[in-house]
């Protein structure tokens, strides 16, 4: 994935529309929501392709920030360590990781499996349209 952007999705009405709008994958330490296309906001580059990424980790998961803005670091390295070996992708994508509890506490190869088995399904369902 080396010519593949890893960008910062941004803004509170860009993650609210891909909440009500966005396809869901719920895995066994994430949930991930995600819409293909670059997201409505003047920052976004529409001529490359790139992943928009944004992390959502409610007080519900712990009290304590620190723990909570652990999973989300642990989640987006899972990401980004898991996109070098992906083939590349060929259209802009939206994604609103969400981790779950389980994520402060599982070792690091199964937070990239899940990203690697939500990547397989996205695959599989481009390829179907």
């Amino acid at each position: 994935m080396r010519g593949m952007q890893l960008q910062r999705l941004r803004g509170r009405k860009v993650c609210d529309r891909l909440i009500r709008h966005g396809n869901a994958w719920k895995g066994r330490h994430m949930h991930v929501r995600w819409l293909v296309g670059a997201p409505r906001h003047p920052a976004a580059k529409d001529r490359a392709a790139a992943i928009y990424v944004g992390t959502l980790a409610s007080t519900k998961l712990d009290k304590s920030a620190v723990k909570r803005n652990r999973m989300r670091r642990r989640c987006r390295e899972a990401l980004r360590l898991s996109l070098k070996e992906l083939p590349e992708i060929s259209q802009s994508l939206q994604l609103l990781i969400a981790p779950r509890s389980s994520s402060l506490s599982a070792p690091f190869p199964a937070l990239q499996q899940d990203i690697q088995s939500f990547f397989s399904l996205h695959a599989r369902s481009t390829q179907a349209q």
